[in-house]
Order: C-alpha cells, then sequence, then structure tokens
C-alpha cells in the first residue's frame, strides 16, 4: 500500500547547491541543530556544531556569528558569577565552571575555532526555535542562557518579524563579505515551546517563518529547509513525539535527516557514506576472540580498504576507525 495515500507529502525541491564530503559547515541554534548535526558528525562530514551551546532565538544566534567574525576573545568582565559558577549570557550552560580560567579558557579555545571554521566553510545552517527572547535589565541585552538567575532579572517579550530581518539584513551582509562563499541555509525547529501555549507557539513560529522568507527573498545565498513543516504536516502524529509531547523522537530525525539528505546529497557523496558506514561498523566490530586468525585476517583486509579510500578521498577524517582497528592487530 502506498503510504503517500494517508498523508500530504512536503515537496521539497533538489538544492541548487551540493553538500559533500568535500565541503564544511557550521550549524548553529536550537536542540533540532543538535540532532541533525550529530547525524552528520556521525558519518563524518566536516561539522562545526553550536560553538556556544545551544541558541533558541535569533537574536542570540546574530551575537554569536558577530563574536566568531570579530574572533572575540572573553576576559574577566565578560563573565558573570552566580551559584558558585562563573558563566557567559553568550553560552550555554555546559560552558559554566567553577574555576574562572577554566571557563574562558573553554569559551575562547572554542571561540577560536569555530572563527576559523565559518571562516572557511561552505554551508552555514541556522535553526531558530523561538521567537520569544529574555532581555536582561541591568544591561538591555538578549541573552541567550538565563542560568538560572531569577525571573525578576529579565524583561521576555516576543520579536516581530521586522526585528528579526532588520538584524539579519545587516549580518547577512558582514556575513558575506568575512566568507564571499558561504551559503546560508535557515530552518525553523519543530520541537514545541510551550510556555505560552500552543497559540503562543504558533505565533513564535510564524513570526520566525515570515522572517526567514523574507531573507531568502532578499539574498541569493539564503534558502530555506522546510523541516518545520515537515513534522507539522508530513508526521502528523504524536508517535514522532519523544515522551514530553515536545520534543520530536528519533523516528522524526531519522526521517528528516533522509529528507535533508536527498535535498543536499549528491550520489555521489550518498556512495561515499555507504561506505564510511562500513568502515565504522567494522572498527566497532567486538568478535569473541581478538586473536583469531579470521579476525586478524578481517582487521588487514579492513585497514586496507580505509588507506584505499582514503587515497581516494583524503578529505575523510577516518583516523579513530584506523585506531581502533590497529588496537587489535597482533
Amino acid at each position: 500500500m502506498n503510504d503517500d495515500l494517508f498523508r500530504t507529502k512536503v515537496e521539497i525541491p533538489k538544492s541548487k547547491f551540493d553538500f559533500s564530503y568535500k565541503h564544511k559547515a557550521l550549524m548553529m541554534g536550537s536542540c533540532f541543530v543538535e540532532n541533525i548535526g550529530a547525524k552528520l558528525k556521525s558519518v563524518k562530514y566536516q561539522i562545526d556544531v553550536n560553538p556556544f551551546g545551544v541558541i533558541y532565538n535569533p537574536v542570540s544566534v546574530c551575537s554569536s556569528l558577530k563574536l566568531l567574525m570579530q574572533e572575540r576573545q572573553f576576559v574577566e568582565d565578560d563573565l558573570n558569577f552566580h551559584n558558585n559558577l562563573w558563566f557567559s549570557f553568550y553560552h550555554h550552560s555546559k560552558f559554566s565552571n567553577t574555576n574562572l580560567d577554566t571557563c574562558l579558557f573553554n569559551i575562547n579555545e572554542g571561540i577560536k575555532t569555530s572563527s576559523q571554521n565559518l571562516r572557511e566553510a561552505d554551508y552555514l545552517f541556522i535553526t531558530f526555535g523561538t521567537a520569544w527572547v529574555y532581555e536582561l535589565l541591568s544591561s538591555g541585552k538578549i541573552v541567550s542562557n538565563c542560568h538560572k538567575l531569577p525571573a525578576k532579572d529579565f524583561n521576555r517579550y516576543r520579536l516581530n518579524v521586522d526585528e528579526i530581518v532588520s538584524i539579519y539584513k545587516d549580518l547577512l551582509v558582514e556575513l558575506l563579505v568575512f566568507n564571499p562563499k558561504i551559503k546560508i541555509v535557515f530552518t525553523v525547529s519543530p520541537i514545541r515551546h510551550w510556555k505560552d501555549g500552543a497559540n503562543g507557539n504558533q505565533l513564535s513560529k510564524a513570526t520566525l517563518l515570515l522572517a526567514v522568507e523574507q531573507l531568502t527573498e532578499l539574498f541569493e545565498q539564503v534558502s530555506y529547509f522546510p523541516s518545520y513543516e515537515i513534522v507539522m504536516d508530513e508526521l502528523r502524529d504524536y508517535r514522532f513525539y519523544s515522551e514530553d509531547m515536545l520534543h520530536i523522537s528519533e523516528p522524526a530525525i531519522k526521517y528528516i535527516w533522509q529528507r535533508f539528505s536527498d535535498t543536499y546529497f549528491s550520489e555521489a557523496s550518498k556512495q561515499i557514506q555507504k561506505q564510511v558506514e562500513k568502515f565504522i561498523l567494522a572498527a566497532n566490530h567486538r568478535p569473541f576472540n581478538v586473536g583469531s586468525d579470521s579476525h586478524q585476517a578481517f582487521i588487514k583486509s579492513s585497514l586496507a580498504k580505509i588507506h584505499e579510500f582514503l587515497r581516494v578521498n583524503p578529505f575523510v577524517e577516518m583516523s579513530d576507525e584506523i585506531d581502533d582497528l590497529e588496537k587489535n592487530l597482533l
């Protein structure tokens, strides 16, 4: 039976630009970026995911990208101290630390690395999660993370379409000077933000969608991938949500990954990916008897195949798999 009889499939045109193993990409935004970024990393694409940690709102994503373009190095005055932790309002709490120097080192090393990655990137994927923002009253700045400070310290409000378009028009002009070859793909996260209920979530998502539409019309280097529509209109079932009924489930992530692959990957990239997956399986194989003649032959054969593969595809990073195989070679 044809599954398409029971759903409205979201039609996605093939991207004009292939994303291949030779390309580099930076991904920033909500936890949806983490999901797709993890998939890309798992099959050895050259990906840098959320160098500031998960970021949900457009203003914070914009601020983070500007910091990368400036290669800004943080100092003690850029940090705050609360609940015995040093932290940055630009960063996720995973960067927080009881030790000031450690906190600064992790932040600055991340910025240094990702600034270079942004300069070299062929693609920038940005996922907006919500149009709601938290403004720190003491500074008037919108924060990426509230770090469990009291609600009274913030003014919470929803951005409008014009505000988002205005800041991104300026950002994208600056970004295309910083890296003229970069292509920007926007997505809107299908993960629901329920603090303001169903209507508040829909208004937020609608704001993001309208803003992105305008940006795709203003810049030829900007496009849109409809992850939100895939979940809302194609996967219209709570089977595709996790237990909290807000985040999407692993089957939904796998399906979006498949649609993403069909949109951006060439057939050549898909064939390389299949080979990479085989090598990963070989490296992860744990036999009953490592020293058996058959397994030693398997290791030697796998290593020979990987080295031949890398001779043709030197841009794929397989050092972990080579190390895993070689350490079991007797």
